[in-house]
């Protein structure tokens, strides 16, 4: 899950039938998160052709699909997006009757607390955020605030994603990742402000193939990037830190805006079927919330840590959930008075 620089993938199809436009879907997905084959298996077995984008970001997305004319038909954004969609109209309700593979969702994603019913969305990938660590340099880091360390000088990145970077700040001073009280995000601001000196730089997944090759040496990172990292150079090592960490879920969604809502569903609950579904996770190295999906992958790849945090990790954990504009504008502008800072 790169976070931020737009490009296209060109996916071969097949050969037209008698001279006939092929029928065409329109995908708009994070980065590293379907397998090579996903795409051309679902090309040659519905004759459908697929237009296929990806994004770095939650707010890129929105921003491409705000105005309700992007020519996109799926997309997949985290679950603390779906409500701000939903009410800005740019979803479209889901048939769950063309979906007969919902029946394989995990137990804590059968009824999400962001849409019970699936009525707008459907769990896809999900995961935690944390450090990734070179473990050359002692003490290992086991909290937030050991980010904070002059150690790390010039070798440690944060996250380029506001909702991250006050997540982990507000861990840090026991509050939630969803707070809405101004004191605790000024308080959070500083925190952040006192660490950029420190900071190489804010990155997303690009910070990957740096962790590897040693330029840095302490990342906050999403799990399924971390073991990704991890996958290219085992020395690596990964925590759920201890003040506690966030949560996400992505999901696929249909937009209000599709014209091919049969297509957008084939689409869908191919991606649903357990064994498609694990073979992504082979692929990209994610944690899925298909149960039958994980029951067919390797139990080295199930039993990953990084990916399913065993249960009393987990109690730490804490879902980002949707907040009041309010709340949002004052982030917004405290998250830009952190990067303009010098």
């Amino acid at each position: 899950m790169t976070r931020r620089t737009l490009f296209f993938l060109g996916i071969p199809g097949l050969a037209g039938c008698s001279g006939r436009r092929r029928l065409r879907l329109n995908v708009f997905n994070w980065s590293n998160y379907i397998a090579d084959d996903t795409l051309p298996r679902f090309e040659t077995e519905t004759g459908i052709r697929v237009r296929y984008a990806i994004y770095e970001s939650n707010e890129e997305m929105l921003a491409r699909v705000l105005t309700g004319n992007s020519g996109w038909d799926i997309v997949f954004p985290s679950h603390y997006y779906i409500q701000p969609m939903r009410d800005l109209g740019l979803l479209q309700r889901l048939d769950l009757a063309r979906l007969p593979n919902v029946k394989h969702f995990d137990t804590m994603f059968q009824a999400p607390p962001w849409d019970a019913r699936h009525e707008w969305s459907l769990p896809y990938m999900w995961g935690g955020c944390g450090i990734a660590y070179s473990p050359n340099v002692q003490p290992e880091p086991r909290r937030w605030r050991d980010l904070w360390d002059p150690r790390w000088k010039g070798k440690v990145t944060m996250l380029d994603d506001p909702n991250e970077v006050f997540g982990a700040a507000l861990k840090m001073l026991g509050a939630s990742v969803n707070s809405t009280s101004e004191a605790e995000l000024r308080s959070a601001q500083q925190l952040a402000l006192q660490q950029k000196p420190l900071l190489q730089a804010y990155l997303n997944a690009e910070v990957r193939d740096q962790l590897v090759a040693g330029d840095v040496w302490a990342a906050q990172m999403w799990g399924t990037i971390a073991q990704q990292a991890i996958d290219a150079a085992p020395h690596l090592n990964f925590c759920y830190p201890e003040e506690g960490f966030s949560l996400y879920a992505d999901n696929a969604a249909i937009l209000k805006e599709s014209r091919r809502a049969e297509l957008a569903h084939q689409f869908l609950d191919y991606l649903l079927r357990p064994q498609v579904n694990a073979d992504v996770v082979k692929a990209v190295r994610s944690a899925t919330a298909n149960r039958s999906a994980r029951e067919l992958l390797p139990p080295a790849l199930a039993n990953l840590e990084t990916l399913y945090p065993h249960e009393e990790t987990l109690k730490r954990g804490e879902w980002f959930a949707p907040l009041p504009a309010a709340t949002l504008r004052l982030r917004d502008r405290l998250w830009t008075e952190i990067k303009a800072s010098g």
